[in-house]
């Protein structure tokens, strides 16, 4: 690598860089929408989106720094995202259960892990088992697991009782697992399992100088605390929540605007510094 000290910068995908057609929070009337190019196709229909800003400010960041994709999706999610860069040296999936290395996962990491979540940890069966008993036909959709590692469940949010959803979190705690609410998706998720700690062995291993990241929901706040700087939403779980940490900065953008204000940040707090001591300036701060 041609910089021995990167700058790493670790994102969270939906909703923090790419959105939805409903996560897009586009206001305004239409004619003065900002354009937007597909950037994931599932089942022959476009799926998710940022700004053609946004997609021309992604390369400028790839040039000046560590790009690290960060994402709860699996790989066969991840590897439907066509972002406009080169694939990332490093990428990190299933919350940090596998590290992508030039787009293969990384045996030695993955092995950690789940060694990891066998020792401190109550099974998977046993999250699914208790999920299978307590979930309502009447609001459940979908019910999944990811690459053997946490579970999740598609639900009518307008239909899922908070009650159901606090005493969940609290069994789930009992036993070494979290609960996150995002859109429609509940993610029962061990709590050993984080983004933090694949993003801490990426910069172990690149030696970086400076970690940046950006999240939207509770599952991103590690990945937040364990950056230098980070940024948030003004949408999402940790904006519900009002979220925040010393080192974090609390955007009003929500929406697509929100992805695209992220990467303005990234690059100016990624910019090498110009004579005189200052960073020099590339897009809008």
């Amino acid at each position: 690598m041609a910089d021995p000290a990167p700058v790493l910068v670790a994102s969270d995908l939906d909703r923090t860089l790419i959105y939805s057609a409903a996560a897009l929070g586009l206001r305004g009337p239409d004619n003065r929408a900002p354009r937007l190019l597909c950037v994931e196709i599932h089942e022959g229909k476009p799926l998710s989106y940022v700004t053609e800003t946004a997609a021309g400010l992604l390369p400028e960041l790839a040039a000046q720094a560590l790009f690290v994709p960060t994402t709860t999706r699996t790989r066969k999610q991840y590897r439907r995202i066509q972002l406009p860069v080169p694939t990332p040296e490093f990428a990190i999936c299933t919350n940090g259960g596998h590290l992508l290395v030039n787009g293969v996962s990384d045996p030695d990491w993955h092995r950690q892990v789940t060694d990891r979540l066998a020792d401190e940890c109550a099974p998977l069966a046993e999250i699914r088992a208790h999920l299978a008993r307590s979930a309502d036909r009447s609001w459940l959709l979908k019910d999944r697991v990811a690459e053997d590692l946490f579970a999740y469940l598609v639900v009518d949010r307008a239909l899922l009782p908070g009650s159901w959803l606090k005493d969940l979190a609290h069994w789930a705690g009992e036993r070494g697992w979290t609960v996150s609410l995002q859109g429609r998706k509940v993610y029962v998720v061990p709590a050993p399992l984080t983004k933090s700690a694949a993003v801490r062995e990426v910069a172990r291993r690149t030696g970086a100088r400076l970690t940046l990241a950006a999240g939207d929901s509770l599952l991103d706040a590690d990945l937040l605390l364990g950056a230098d700087r980070g940024w948030r939403p003004g949408h999402g779980e940790l904006a519900d929540e009002g979220w925040t940490a010393p080192q974090v900065t609390a955007l009003e953008e929500t929406g697509v605007a929100a992805g695209e204000e992220i990467l303005r940040r990234f690059i100016a707090a990624s910019t090498p510094a110009a004579p005189g001591g200052r960073p020099a300036v590339s897009g809008s701060s």
